[in-house]
């Protein structure tokens, strides 16, 4: 090729070739500032990013998952807390019965506290009757088993069983119509309290020692998510303080490529100088 071609300018074309590599690195520099990710798209680096939605279609997961698992412990802790009612008020129907088995109380005495055993007796049916979250009961007749999620491919559930408290049940013995007129049938019923209360006591251990097992696992949950979260930022995040650098760095090579080419299409004109 002749050093000196009016047809071909070979220095511009090496400068044009330089400045639209400078031009795109820059566009891809200041996409990484704008988004603040190194990898926002399958062009900029396929196997990250489709790891990246992966993990990120995981981290979405979980809060279904810890949605699930909180919206269990309020049932259980719910009928915790009824449980321990019912044992409240079992205590006092013990104290009632205890009282009106002595052989020496009068028949009036022993009416009223027959009187207050019943009242606490249907309080207890009401507190069992009233025990639900979000349409679930732990401690009634259809009593309600939680079944939280587990994972995020919905494959594993943490399981708290229901507990069935009411009235004339396996658990609290003492039937719906229970009463008592003298000292032998107080004595009956404080039998059936005794027994209640011990069974009592035994569920809602159970439903307490569940509600933990589902808060546990909610922060297992919540820090591995928090662990995924920096690891997909690791993954795709740009580090925003080095493309600021290479912005500046690029900008004046865009600078010094314009004015090279510059230089390059006026190399031509120069020839002219010969004709004169």
């Amino acid at each position: 090729m002749a050093l000196n071609s009016v047809n071909t300018n070979t220095g511009a074309l090496t400068a044009l070739q330089n400045l639209s590599i400078t031009n795109r690195d820059l566009n891809d520099v200041q996409a990484r500032i704008s988004t603040g990710l190194k990898v926002a798209s399958a062009k900029d680096n396929g196997a990250i990013w489709a790891i990246a939605q992966n993990q990120r279609a995981t981290i979405n997961a979980f809060d279904s998952v810890k949605a699930s698992l909180q919206r269990g412990q309020s049932v259980v802790d719910v009928a915790v807390s009824a449980g321990e009612t019912v044992s409240d008020l079992l205590s006092q129907m013990k104290a009632k019965a205890l009282a009106a088995s002595d052989q020496t109380l009068d028949v009036p005495s022993r009416t009223a506290l027959n009187e207050d055993y019943k009242s606490l007796r249907d309080q207890i049916a009401k507190v069992v009757a009233n025990a639900d979250f979000n349409g679930a009961n732990m401690i009634s007749a259809t009593a309600t088993t939680v079944k939280a999620l587990a994972n995020s491919a919905g494959t594993s559930v943490l399981t708290v069983q229901a507990q069935n408290m009411t009235l004339g049940g396996a658990i609290v013995t003492v039937t719906a119509t229970a009463s008592f007129n003298t000292a032998t049938t107080a004595g009956t019923q404080l039998t059936a309290v005794n027994n209640s209360l011990t069974n009592v006591s035994a569920a809602v251990s159970k439903l307490g020692t569940g509600s933990n097992s589902l808060q546990t696992h909610l922060n297992f949950i919540s820090d591995m998510q928090d662990a995924m979260l920096i690891g997909v930022s690791n993954l795709v995040d740009a580090d925003v303080a080095k493309e600021s650098a290479k912005l500046q760095a690029l900008q004046t090579k865009q600078q010094l490529g314009v004015q090279a080419l510059s230089i390059a299409n006026s190399s031509t004109s120069i020839l002219l100088a010969l004709f004169r």
